[in-house]
């Protein structure tokens, strides 16, 4: 696929001509926009609560050891190596010598990244994977590893058991001090799921533990960086503080998961799962970001957990960051806009929007289908590698329906209109686009945006500014929307690697947005500095 990088070559260009000497890594470090994360209030938080929030953070550090191992291998052995104080912050970005905007190397020396990061052999073959017989192989938690001329798989509590050693004694040491018994509960299970790599028991009692005013969010939860066969975790790790009063007046939407699914687009049969009745929705401030939550483009919603079975008992929770919400729309995505929407159109870029998309977006990835309709398992087994980009389209196309279709019926308390509603979700995916093919986020954006440009949801005019035509934009989330739950309930392959074939290919208009962007200066995404 094609990549982005006519940007770069532009930036080198104009960094020439105005006389300024910078290295490759410092005119890289521009695409993300240094954000503060001020120290927390704690005024309402106990000393046993403070000392509690500081072993979180411990346990965090040690994920972040973790992620490096599973992304690149030896940290001190890359970092050590550079020189340049630019190129070294811009691999602890990356967590690695690839930029996680286009995929390269940024590094001398360095060649394309293993499609398999550090989850398997680096010279490992198909035929080598399929002759391979061992049932765990396909384990979200095993590291495939070469033991002289065969294979053998390692669970990851045996991989990384000096850090997940340390994870544990900093999560029994926080239970045994806290005065929540549904925290001491969830915190001693998360540990004997991090000691055994099943984390079923550990999922249950997070849902369960409802009253806290502080949460950890720790361990292997995301397969984004296995491009191999899309199925090992990474390991990552949110520090975070409730927000009570908006929490309060999100979790009005969790009784409403059922009605949600059933509102789904398309064929009822491709949308028949019924969502555990105890998912709630949580508003949260970021402390601090571990592992592969830190690395190159920053999340601002989650919803967890992933287990389908867990889903149906119970349900899911969807958590919003406000704070990186807010960081994210003020300096990427309001600016993107306001640069790239015809005057018309300017006007309806709203922060409002944003965060009811987000949150929209993030109760759509609890919907939809977890099993295919027609014997070929779960989704994420009958798609493969393809299956998180779906996944992640599937999220933004009908949260923003979902959104859309509230705001009209004036059942949420924001003042918005439904075109805010659009407005922002096209300046957020053009804004998302230029995080590149390198990544499924980047992937599924690039995909939508080719969707709607190509129906005439949005036109790019000679100018190089977009209208948008609101009432294609619906239709085309609509449509695009029941496709994916279709080929998702089908576990349709073959119709899943065509449509990333299409539409997954970064086309002019793209290249010219970034072009334009990077001659503003406005910042791909965040990076944080922590106040002390």
């Amino acid at each position: 696929m094609k990549k982005l990088t006519v940007a770069w070559v532009l930036l080198a260009l104009t960094a020439v001509s105005c006389g300024e000497h910078r290295t490759k890594a410092a005119r890289l470090m521009e695409n993300y926009a240094e954000v503060t994360i001020p120290a927390p209030d704690l005024s309402d938080i106990t000393d046993n609560g403070k000392e509690v929030l500081n072993l979180y953070r411990f346990a965090a550090d040690e994920v972040d050891k973790i992620y490096w191992q599973q992304n690149f291998g030896d940290k001190a052995s890359l970092l050590d190596a550079l020189t340049d104080p630019a190129a070294r912050q811009y691999a602890e970005i990356n967590y690695g010598p690839w930029d996680r905007i286009d995929g390269k190397p940024f590094v001398n020396g360095y060649g394309a990244k293993p499609a398999g990061a550090c989850f398997y052999p680096a010279d490992l073959t198909e035929a080598e994977f399929s002759a391979y017989r061992n049932p765990d192989k396909m384990s979200p938690y095993t590291l495939i590893v070469r033991d002289g001329d065969s294979l053998k798989t390692v669970w990851y509590h045996d991989a990384y058991k000096e850090s997940i050693d340390k994870i544990v004694d900093y999560l029994t040491a926080a239970a045994d001090i806290t005065i929540k018994p549904s925290v001491h509960d969830y915190l001693l299970k998360k540990a004997e799921g991090l000691k055994t790599d099943d984390y079923y028991a550990s999922d249950k009692a997070w849902l369960e533990m409802t009253d806290s005013k502080m949460d950890l969010v720790i361990g292997p939860n995301e397969a984004v960086d296995d491009a191999l066969y899309g199925v090992k975790n990474s390991y990552g790790a949110y520090v975070l503080l409730k927000n009570l009063k908006r929490t309060e007046e999100l979790n009005a939407l969790s009784a409403r998961l059922p009605e949600f699914q059933q509102m789904l687009p398309g064929d009822p049969a491709y949308h028949q799962f019924v969502p555990g009745s105890e998912s709630d929705i949580f508003s949260c401030n970021v402390i601090y970001y571990g592992g592969y939550t830190n690395a190159g483009f920053k999340v601002i919603a989650i919803n967890f957990p992933y287990d389908a079975k867990v889903q149906e008992e119970l349900g899911t929770r969807t958590i919003l960051f406000d704070n990186i919400i807010r960081e994210k729309f003020n300096r990427t995505v309001f600016p993107v806009g306001m640069t790239l929407f015809e005057g018309a159109y300017q006007a309806h870029l709203d922060a409002s929007a944003f965060y009811w998309n987000i949150v929209f977006r993030e109760i759509a990835k609890g919907l939809g289908v977890k099993e295919t309709v027609n014997g070929k398992g779960t989704v994420a087994e009958a798609l493969g590698n393809e299956a998180l980009v779906f996944e992640k389209a599937k999220s933004n196309v009908l949260g923003t329906w979902l959104c859309a279709q509230e705001v009209s019926a004036h059942r949420i308390s924001a003042l918005i209109q439904r075109d805010d509603v659009l407005a922002t979700f096209i300046a957020n995916i053009i804004r998302s686009a230029r995080f590149g093919t390198a990544d499924p986020t980047g992937e599924a954006n690039i995909a939508v945006y080719n969707y709607l440009m190509e129906n005439g949801a949005m036109t790019r005019k000679a100018s190089g500014k977009y209208a948008i035509d609101y009432e294609k934009t619906m239709e085309c989330i609509e449509t695009l929307g029941a496709e994916i739950l279709r080929i998702q309930a089908l576990g349709d392959i073959d119709a899943a690697r065509a449509f990333v074939k299409k539409y997954c290919v970064v086309g002019p208009t793209i290249e010219a947005d970034v072009v334009s962007l990077g001659l503003e200066s406005i910042p791909v995404d965040i990076r944080f500095k922590y106040e002390k």
